[in-house]
């Protein structure tokens, strides 16, 4: 019986990208209980426009975006201000020029992400396991985004 690494291997591989506070980490664990090979990407952080292509090349790019008072009342406890968001944006705008999805998460609720991103991943036919993957340690900081 294979492994679970062997597994994740042969399975397409899902990246998440996006701006701080933006779903990505919530999103990678219901994708990978789902069954999805996801990872996410803590682009935001980095000058390396390509990051997202490193340590895998992705079948699918999804990008998630959030506006400054979304970022907010996701995460109370850190001071968002307008020139950090632009500064993420600016450092992820390779991965949003080249996301296969791109979904701005500031009004939508989890339940609605999950149904735009299954709808999509399903309409691609992206395989994906049939039991759930192990979890990866969590990105970022604060409550669940």
């Amino acid at each position: 019986m294979p492994t679970a690494s062997l597994m994740t291997e042969k399975l397409p591989l899902i990246k998440v990208v996006g701006v701080s506070a933006s779903g990505k980490s919530t999103l990678v664990s219901w994708l990978r209980a789902a069954g999805w090979n996801a990872r996410p990407v803590s682009q935001e952080h980095s000058d390396v426009q390509d990051l997202w292509k490193q340590f895998g090349f992705p079948q699918v790019l999804i990008f998630l975006d959030n506006d400054l008072s979304g970022q907010r009342a996701r995460r109370p406890d850190v001071s968002w201000d307008a020139q950090n968001l632009e500064a993420e944006r600016r450092r992820l705008r390779h991965a949003y020029e080249h996301a296969d999805l791109r979904l701005n998460t500031s009004t939508l609720s989890v339940e609605q992400v999950r149904e735009v991103v299954a709808a999509f991943l399903g309409a691609r036919a992206i395989r994906r396991s049939a039991t759930a993957l192990p979890p990866l340690p969590r990105t970022g900081g604060g409550a669940p985004d």
